[in-house]
């Protein structure tokens, strides 16, 4: 019904074709399309810079100039008196256009804008980032003249400015097309770079009034541009201490007068600046990391995935000489459209990293140290110690696999091992979450896409933080916001600065009273456990709902999601913050799940699957969870672990985790790098990161995401790797090749037979912070895109744009207990205690949100506790004295 209400809808609102002349061409485009669009229609190209497809027209450039007569009020045709910016300029019926093929009046003019354009141009081709594949080069060949009139002394400034710590900024080379500014506001949302000094100052002297026109950093004393802190010599410095432009330049006495300070101190705070750079069409922007690093015809480059979340972006990788040197946004519209987060552009040094595993390591008795040895003798004792523990090992494989691979652990543990105990969760979770998995999300196709965002008129956010779980999932959605096709509605402690940007309605909740208020929508109440809801529920009828990982902390939470969907018929999407969450939901890595959404309790399931694998029979009790996993490795139930791309902080609960490698019997761990599991390892076998090996994630969409290897090496992908483990345990896993694990995959579509049921857990009581203790609170976490990830390692420019970690509390909580804005706030729990800033923002009393995993606060190692836990806040004795 609603894809036949889509249907006549866009039947209905199909637009007005227009019909036009290009060089003498006939062509038919869309009323509203611009002339520079129409061009391309029939193979024309028009120059152009400040033109990009995904961007506001700007006409900043004028590179784009054609001729144009269009008929008059009586129908005559006449021409416009000088010649037009085609990317601006939208079509007319009977419009007649010439552009530089059929026009000197338009070749002219390209040609002296070129000329125009290369004045005050540095002419440093050789040396700069952008010389190779820079569209300045190109169309100064291809459009401009072979020589300069110019005689004069080229415009400089000094450079480079550090925007952030990771871009650059050549103001030399900059050609003014405003490309970075529009994106940064109109994308982004970021507003943190603008056009300065428009109309203002002379080449060489600026003294006289404003300074020449330039992109730069905000300035307050030419945008009027208020927050930043005036430093005791009277620089402008940021909110962190940051460096201002004039202490950017290097200069021990800068030359730039005050109005021409481009730098209120604030960085270049944004998560996706590294776009910037990449469509920039000369070399002003340049990457701190890959400046002068490499040409571009030096470079290999392959298209791939990546890794980091679960949205799946397309991105192209730049190598030499087996290094990865850069890693640029791909073209995928479906998907990312043409931007990645800076996270997905720069964080890639991990994969290379001084502590990678390029060798098996076996613990030597004697000295209890790990050793490198054979593969041989590694695999033979890995197969040795699981297979004596037979029925008694935990599985877990962590959430970064490829389908592939995790089908291959899935296979594995069933199969070789005859256990259901393996959890892909590394992170807080429920059973109740695994069961919404399993009848919610396994096996669905894509309900929900990323155009779907654009355009579900209500979305609904809850336990999901888009900017900073699912970085494009954002920009799609402001994307949609901008075009007024979506509204943003979010269940969260405090309105974020994603939300903002998203002007979402924020409906703040104390953490673990989620489930209350989406029972309340399910009833179409208009308040539900003291959050006002307003209309909500109404306008949530055919919307789409996006649940994030974090409410599995929530009891009753999905149970509660999936009432609200059925009450309102809103499509529901699950959005996990890893790349192979998805994937392994689909291949089966829950204790109770077999692949193609196939419950283990089901006896047809399991004869399916036991004869797609050529057993006999496959272990028929759903298994435990990561943490009961753990509990029975610290107590000795189970006899080994077999473990993956785990990462004990991320764990709800890192101290049960050492305690269970410690205990355990044996401890087998296939990963890329050395991780705290390392410490603890029996037997450690290297798998392929990323760019080594080919595969496929699944997208939070359900998409498939296919890859292939970058480098071709030695590298062993987990499936290879288990297989030669199960061979020589005298099982054949079937898992050589990529194409022996389709072939098998391709038997587990399908599944008709009855699913797992959806969940049945009441909300829980949640905490009332009206009826606390003082200097008690409930915590709020979640973890930043930028923080003390591990996926973030060797990469020091990007460290350098994370966001202060700060302490966020209201201001009657703040009073409470004493502490003002800025002032050190302690939060302590049951293990240790966390010191940050605090920062006094609109959010429930006695609730504190702390960062999850950031530098100084690790918060499920150092308080002992996640949320909703309660926590103790005060302020340290320290801090009080000074």
């Amino acid at each position: 019904m609603t894809a036949t209400t889509s249907t006549a809808t866009s039947a209905v609102t199909k637009p007005e074709e227009v019909t036009l002349t290009i060089d003498g061409v006939e062509v038919s485009v869309p009323k509203g399309t611009l002339v520079i669009r129409a061009a391309e229609q029939i193979g024309v190209q028009i120059p152009r810079f400040c033109d990009h497809p995904l961007l506001k027209p700007a006409g900043a450039c004028r590179q784009c100039l054609v001729e144009v007569a269009a008929p008059d009020r009586e129908g005559n045709v006449r021409p416009m008196p000088k010649p037009q910016a085609s990317c601006t300029l939208e079509v007319m019926p009977g419009m007649q256009v010439s552009t530089q093929h059929s026009s000197e009046v338009a070749e002219k003019a390209q040609r002296g804008q070129i000329e125009f354009l290369l004045i005050n141009h540095p002419l440093d081709c050789p040396v700069c980032d952008k010389g190779g594949e820079c569209p300045l080069q190109n169309q100064a060949l291809s459009n401009g003249s072979g020589s300069s009139r110019f005689t004069g002394i080229k415009r400089t400034f000094p450079k480079p400015i550090k925007i952030s710590t990771q871009v650059l900024l050549d103001r030399d080379r900059c050609i003014l097309c405003q490309r970075c500014t529009r994106f940064s506001d109109e994308i982004a949302g970021d507003p943190f770079i603008d056009l300065q000094g428009r109309g203002g100052g002379t080449p060489g002297s600026d003294e006289h009034g404003l300074p020449a026109q330039q992109i730069g950093r905000f300035d307050e004393a030419i945008l009027g541009f208020a927050g930043g802190e005036q430093a005791p010599d009277g620089d402008t410095v940021g909110p962190g201490g940051q460096p201002s432009l004039a202490a950017g330049t290097g200069e021990s006495t800068p030359t730039l007068g005050e109005a021409a300070l481009d730098a209120s101190g604030r960085p270049f705070a944004s998560y996706f600046s590294g776009n910037t750079i990449q469509i920039c069409p000369v070399g002003a922007l340049t990457s701190a990391a890959y400046r002068f690093r490499s040409r571009p015809f030096d470079l290999v480059s392959s298209p791939s995935i990546a890794e980091h979340d679960a949205c799946g972006s397309a991105i192209r990788i730049d190598h030499r000489r087996g290094v990865v040197l850069r890693r640029l946004a791909g073209d995928d519209p479906a998907v990312n459209e043409e931007w990645i987060t800076d996270k997905d552009r720069f964080a890639h040094p991990w994969q290379s990293a001084p502590d990678r595993l390029t060798s098996p390591l076996v613990r030597d008795e004697e000295s209890g140290e790990l050793v490198p040895t054979s593969w041989s003798e590694a695999v033979h004792l890995a197969a040795q110690a699981l297979t004596s523990a037979h029925g008694r090992v935990g599985v877990l494989p962590g959430g970064r696999l490829t389908v592939e691979d995790a089908y291959a652990w899935s296979k594995f543990a069933r199969v070789v091992l005859g256990t259901n105990d393996l959890d892909f969760r590394a992170r807080a979770h429920s059973a109740e979450e695994a069961d919404f998995l399993a009848h919610r999300v396994a096996g669905s196709t894509m309900e929900v896409t990323f155009g779907d965002l654009e355009r579900a008129g209500e979305v609904l956010l809850v336990g999901l933080e888009p900017e900073e779980e699912a970085g494009t999932i954002f920009l799609r959605l402001r994307k949609g916001v901008l075009a007024g096709g979506v509204h943003v509605s979010s269940i969260a402690p405090l309105t974020t600065r994603g939300a903002s940007k998203l002007r979402a309605d924020v409906f703040h909740t104390v953490p673990g009273s989620e489930a209350a208020v989406l029972t309340g929508l399910a009833e179409g109440a208009t308040e539900a456990d003291g959050v006002e809801l307003g209309d909500l529920a109404e306008r949530l009828r055919g919307g789409v709902i996006l649940a994030g990982e974090r409410l599995a902390t929530v009891p009753g939470g999905f149970t509660a999601l999936q009432r609200l969907a059925e009450a309102s018929g809103a499509r529901v999407a699950w959005v996990p913050r890893r790349a192979g969450d998805r994937g392994a939901v689909e291949v089966g890595l829950l204790p109770g799940l077999l692949p193609g959404a196939r419950p283990v309790s089901d006896a047809q399931a399991r004869v399916d699957v036991a004869a797609a694998w050529g057993v006999e029979s496959l272990p028929s009790t759903p298994g435990r969870d990561l943490t009961a996993i753990l509990e029975a490795a610290r107590d000795g139930d189970l006899g080994a672990l077999l473990v993956g791309g785990v990462h004990v902080e991320d764990l709800p609960d890192p101290a049960l985790a050492e305690a269970a490698l410690a205990a355990v019997g044996t401890v087998v761990q296939l990963e890329v790098r050395r991780s705290a599991v390392t410490e603890h390892a029996d037997v450690v076998l290297p798998v392929a990161p990323p760019t080594h090996k080919a595969g496929t994630f699944l997208t939070w969409e359900g998409r498939p995401r296919a890859f292939a290897a970058v480098f071709e090496d030695h590298s062993l992908s987990d499936a290879r790797v288990l297989d030669m483990v199960a061979r020589a345990a005298g099982v054949d896993l079937g898992a050589r090749s990529l194409d022996d694990l389709y072939a098998e995959l391709a038997e587990f579509s399908g599944w008709d037979g009855e699913r797992a049921g959806a969940p049945q857990v009441s909300p829980g009581p949640g905490h009332q912070p009206g009826s606390m203790a003082p200097g008690t609170a409930v915590l709020a976490t979640w973890r930043l895109q930028l923080d003390s990830g591990r996926g973030q390692d060797g990469e020091p420019h990007l460290a350098g744009t994370q966001r202060r970690p700060v302490a966020h509390l209201s201001a009657a909580t703040a009073a409470e207990i004493g502490v003002a804005e800025g002032q050190l706030l302690r939060v302590a729990g049951p293990a240790g205690s966390i010191d940050l800033p605090a920062s006094i923002v609109a959010m429930p009393d006695r609730v504190v949100w702390l960062p999850q995993h950031s530098p100084g606060s690790s918060v499920h190692r150092m308080l002992g506790t996640g949320a909703p836990g309660v926590v103790d806040l005060s302020v340290p004795t320290s801090e009080v004295q000074r």
